[in-house]
């Protein structure tokens, strides 16, 4: 079963303490045959629909319905389950799992695609590390990391200049984790790559002289959904990613 096979697959069990998500199978008939997953960063309506003219009979993605609280299936949470349920799709979700995936995840991949050596846990959440930092190979600007993960101001791009115009060390965690820099700051790196920015960090990456690039949620979240969506298709499934961009 495709429950079973993601489960050990990303470690979901790992998680189960400090992830408020639901991870795993959160809609759906658990022996369900699935042939066509559709993979995307959010559970939204538009993605469902997106699924349902695709004929998926499955969709994963990185924010899920269940965020750790009963929730009452009432106006638009009610539309997005009854639309799972019209088309007897199945939803499967893995947060930090997929952030801290060392081969599939968010940040593992935004490591790959810097080219970056020496690569070692970073970014410490409720006793876990869920990112990853490292060393690239020759000292690299600014323009061209932003360039390599494919950041923009069309993905809601902030950066923080702050640092040495030759960035040679990068902390790495996806997502919300703005705060993060302070332990980029605190081992000394040249540079943090996360999702959004700060208000509340920008002083303290002033006053230590450090650069953070902020590429967007959803942009610095992209990477896990994909790389499942390759894993999934070396399984025999046939897979589709769909891209529902914040610019946040």
């Amino acid at each position: 079963m495709l429950a079973d096979y993601l489960k050990r697959r990303l470690h979901l069990e790992e998680f189960v303490d400090i992830d408020a998500s639901l991870n795993g199978l959160q809609v759906g008939r658990p022996h369900k045959e699935i042939k066509r997953i559709v993979c995307a960063v959010d559970a939204t309506l538009e993605t469902f629909h997106k699924a349902a003219e695709a004929q998926a009979d499955a969709v994963f993605v990185h924010h899920g319905l269940f965020w750790g609280k009963p929730l009452a299936i009432t106006e638009g949470h009610y539309v997005r389950i009854a639309t799972l349920l019209k088309h007897d799709m199945a939803l499967f979700a893995a947060h930090l799992p997929l952030d801290a995936h060392p081969q599939l995840g968010n940040n593992a991949t935004m490591a790959r695609l810097l080219d970056l050596e020496q690569i070692e846990p970073f970014g410490f959440y409720h006793g876990r590390r869920i990112g990853f930092q490292g060393v690239l190979t020759k000292p690299t600007d600014i323009d061209t990391i932003v360039h390599k993960l494919n950041f923009g101001s069309e993905t809601g791009l902030r950066v923080l200049p702050f640092g040495k115009k030759e960035i040679r060390s990068i902390g790495i965690v996806s997502g919300g984790a703005a705060d993060d820099v302070l332990e980029a700051i605190s081992l000394g790196l040249d540079a943090y790559v996360t999702g959004e920015s700060s208000h509340t960090m920008y002083s303290y990456c002033q006053e230590a002289g450090i650069t953070m690039i902020c590429g967007g949620h959803y942009a610095s979240e992209v990477f896990g959904v994909q790389q499942v969506a390759k894993d999934l298709q070396e399984q025999g499934l046939a897979t589709l990613f769909i891209d529902s961009p914040t610019a946040l």
